[in-house]
């Protein structure tokens, strides 16, 4: 699912909520948040402005100039969804009837380009071009800012419009008309910075997360009034977007739930081994009616669904009662993990590390077999009749299917082993933690993840030959831990601290490059090793994991 946000520095957090525009003036806004807001626009048409720098940071709020261009091009060819006055508000209706009207060999070419890629379902339809203008680069040219091999499906689909979209944004001036509605757009982004920089502050302090702003990830808030009162969440990656119409009614339990798809949905895929040890209880809610059927074949995502409705219920105003029926209606649609996630959440907020550190604890909380009794009198819904009247008005979440990478076999021995020597590298016993990786070994003596564990284990004993050469291993010939990024890639980091706590920094420094070079690492390996390379050189950093 997912995406968007930032700029805040209240205790401890560094959250941005970054709104950019293109105008000169800067509006009053609170001091913990920086914000730039367009001028009203001149009823003629504007003149060029001077380019200003926009604030970046992992969350935004902004209009979209690529996006406004293509529903201006979707609404143009006719495209026709929504169309109950209740949708619609008078800059819409205003500027549908203008873009109907509009003439030319490319409003043509736009024509005849969405009549071929037409599909029935308008809901469909839609969100083929929102992802094209989620993804798609600067005017004027709309050339995807993502590898071809990194699109989304939709968007192969659309090959070729954005030649046919580049002609019409030329020959209909539509840059022009982006900078006369700016005065619409900017009100929409004001209204939405307040809400949500909340909303990202909240929900980051319950996690206690910190939100790196050079990261990679990213989190943003598309406002599009042409699209009507749709919701849309896509995640591409580790971009995640939300586009909001605007209207009277900030759609904040939403945002929220986008937000915590951001923030929590890795973590399955980090600590898949971990997870692995309650797929049963997904098995059997795969057969629940109302389960959305992206998540029958997604373990991953749909324990970070199960996730997010979990921390939902903790950050959201509810009743006991409330939240007790809020849990069995997610039983009945099959989010059966949401009832001891939730049960289990107060043994994090008595703890201290971020979630991020403290997931594995979180799901090895969960009773299997305590669960798997209580899910014999747990009834699943069926399915609603009723079809929605118009799909495209429809809240529409998009979820890009990922795979873990990872070389842990479907062995539920090795799986517990595994995770017991985790769990002991945890509590730092590094003899009970090597007995269980070690019972991995005899079964599978190349397995890289009990391997890695060794090397754990040698960081704790202070080992620096040994961690050496389990790393070594892990990294370098025959039984690199090529399959398997993690491994791979906080083996470089654990060799290169090692290297520079011994003086031999352009080893080291070599290490971290590597690090930085393996492809599908976690993230927080990667900023390590982009931090610890830019201060290579400095205090020796003391070799433990």
């Amino acid at each position: 699912m997912k995406k968007l946000q930032r700029q805040l520095v209240m205790t401890g957090l560094c959250v941005a909520i970054a709104l950019p525009a293109a105008g000169q003036v800067q509006a009053p806004v609170p001091a913990a948040v920086q914000t730039q807001t367009t001028p009203p626009a001149p009823q003629a048409p504007a003149p060029a402005q001077r380019a200003r720098a926009i604030p970046q940071g992992t969350v935004s709020v902004d209009g979209s100039e690529a996006m406004f261009t293509t529903i201006c091009a979707l609404l143009a060819a006719g495209f026709e969804s929504n169309v109950s006055a209740d949708n619609w508000t008078a800059f819409r209706a205003q500027m549908r009837e203008r873009l109907r009207q509009q003439q030319g060999p490319a409003v043509e070419a736009v024509r005849e380009f969405y009549r071929q890629h037409e599909l029935r379902d308008p809901g469909a339809t839609l969100s083929r071009y929102l992802w094209f203008g989620l993804v798609s680069g600067p005017a004027p040219s709309f050339q995807p800012v993502l590898k071809r091999d990194e699109l989304p499906p939709e968007i192969i689909a659309l090959e070729g419009f954005s030649e046919i979209l580049a002609s019409y944004y030329k020959e209909q001036k539509i840059g022009q008309l982006w900078r006369q509605v700016q005065p619409i757009y900017n009100r929409e982004i004001e209204r939405l910075h307040d809400p949500v920089s909340q909303i990202v502050f909240v929900t980051s302090a319950y996690l206690r997360e910190i939100l790196d702003q050079s990261g990679p990830r990213s989190f943003a808030i598309v406002v599009e009034p042409l699209v009507g009162r749709i919701t849309n969440v896509r995640n591409f990656g580790n971009h995640y977007a939300l586009v909001l119409s605007g209207g009277e009614e900030i759609p904040t339990d939403l945002v929220r739930h986008a937000f915590l798809h951001f923030l929590l949905d890795p973590l399955p895929l980090m600590y898949a081994h971990v997870t692995a040890v309650k797929r049963p209880l997904f098995e059997k809610a795969a057969a629940a009616p109302r389960l959305a059927p992206e998540l029958k074949d997604d373990y991953a995502s749909y324990f970070a669904e199960c996730m997010v409705r979990a921390v939902e219920l903790k950050l959201k105003r509810m009743s006991p009662g409330e939240r007790e029926a809020a849990m069995s209606r997610d039983d009945e649609a099959g989010y059966v993990l949401v009832q001891p996630l939730f049960a289990a959440l107060p043994k994090f907020e008595n703890s201290e590390p971020s979630m991020k550190i403290f997931f594995p604890d979180l799901v090895r909380s969960i009773d299997l077999q305590t669960e798997s009794r209580r899910l014999t009198a747990v009834k699943f819904a069926s399915a609603d009749a009723a079809s929605p009247e118009d799909e495209a008005a429809n809240e529409k979440i998009a979820r890009e299917k990922k795979t873990a990478p990872t070389t842990v076999p479907n062995d539920a021995e090795v799986i517990t082993a595994l995770t017991e020597g985790e769990r002991r590298i945890a509590e730092k016993n590094p003899r009970a933690a090597e007995a269980s990786f070690q019972k991995v070994l005899t079964k599978y003596p190349d397995q890289p993840r009990a391997w890695y564990g060794i090397g754990l284990v040698a960081m704790l004993d202070h080992d620096a030959a040994r961690a050496k050469q389990v790393f070594g291993r892990l990294t370098v010939g025959e039984h690199a831990a090529t399959e398997d990024p993690m491994v791979l890639v906080w083996s470089h980091v654990y060799l290169a601290r090692i290297y520079d706590y011994e003086g031999n920094s352009e080893v080291a420094r070599t290490e971290y490059q590597s690090a930085l070079a393996v492809q599908g690492g976690p993230d927080q390996a990667k900023q390590t090793a982009q931090k610890e390379l830019a201060t290579l050189g400095g205090a020796k950093p003391e070799a433990r994991p």
